[in-house]
């Protein structure tokens, strides 16, 4: 049975219904929008920045004293933030502008500690073309919609189907290398790995069972800052690159069986790229 939303979920889930809405106006006339280009690969669109701009107005209003952490217009507000929204209002933007139904809008909430630390809190990334709404709140579980999510129970790497982010032309060289060694290792010995163009939707597949893993290097926090936490709220493991909770610039996440496996394999690519 599905919890009740908290106050906190309630806005977020609207927030992210109420962006939705102009994003799928958007989708459908995607040939009429007009892009600017941020670097080879990496576009920004009308779509994105009306996205965030609503995104950014709800839950403003919603939580006047909160911080920001957005993908277009960065960080705002104080900080020494309590709370902060971390929100990429389009992930998955490549897919959108080429008409390939594989998008999200990610949000979380991150808290602050009393001893300085921070934490994701709350956390939702909605797919509008299919109307999934993936959502954890800590200590309270994950769901789908209103279903309960667990991740997959597969214990063998034969057995595995992972996902992750292939290099594009602004990767570095180091993340590059990194890629090809941790591809090539895995490859002999796993089911399948998958490229589907959303860090987002590929944790909250993780959390699913839908995959068994994932990783990827060259990541953002408004990226994965959610996604960890269903994954984690599914009973699965979401860590860095060194297999710390935190969100870092590597992000490796798995069930429980896996993630040990996956993490050694993507560590080794890393120390193999950095000599």
């Amino acid at each position: 049975m599905m919890p009740r939303l908290s106050a906190h979920m309630t806005v977020m889930h609207a927030a992210a219904q109420k962006a939705a809405k102009r994003l799928l106006r958007d989708f459908n006339e995607v040939e009429n929008l007009q892009v600017s280009v941020k670097g080879p690969g990496d576009f920004v669109s009308q779509a994105d920045l009306r996205a965030e701009a609503s995104l950014r107005e709800d839950l403003e209003k919603a939580r006047p004293g909160y911080g920001m952490l957005m993908e277009e217009s960065g960080a705002s507000g104080s900080e020494k933030w309590a709370w902060r929204w971390v929100v990429d209002p389009l992930d998955g933007t490549t897919n959108f502008l080429h008409g390939i139904p594989h998008w999200a809008i990610s949000i979380a909430l991150e808290k602050r500690l009393p001893d300085g630390g921070t934490e994701v809190a709350a956390a939702v990334v909605y797919c509008p073309v299919n109307n999934e709404m993936f959502w954890a709140e800590k200590g309270v579980g994950a769901y789908l919609n209103d279903k309960r999510l667990r991740v997959s129970a597969r214990r063998e790497l034969k057995d595995a189907v992972f996902a992750t982010g292939i290099p594009f032309a602004i990767t570095s060289a180091t993340n590059r290398m990194a890629f090809a060694r941790t591809l090539s290792t895995l490859m002999p010995q796993v089911a399948g790995i998958r490229r589907f163009g959303s860090a987002a939707l590929d944790l909250a597949w993780v959390a699913a069972g839908r995959y068994d893993g994932y990783w990827e290097s060259g990541i953002k926090p408004w990226d994965i800052a959610a996604g960890m936490l269903i994954v984690r709220e599914a009973g699965g493991y979401a860590t860095d690159g060194e297999g710390k909770d935190v969100v870092g610039d590597t992000v490796v996440a798995a069930n429980p069986n896996m993630h040990p496996k996956l993490l050694e394999v993507v560590q080794d690519g890393l120390a193999a790229a950095k000599g």
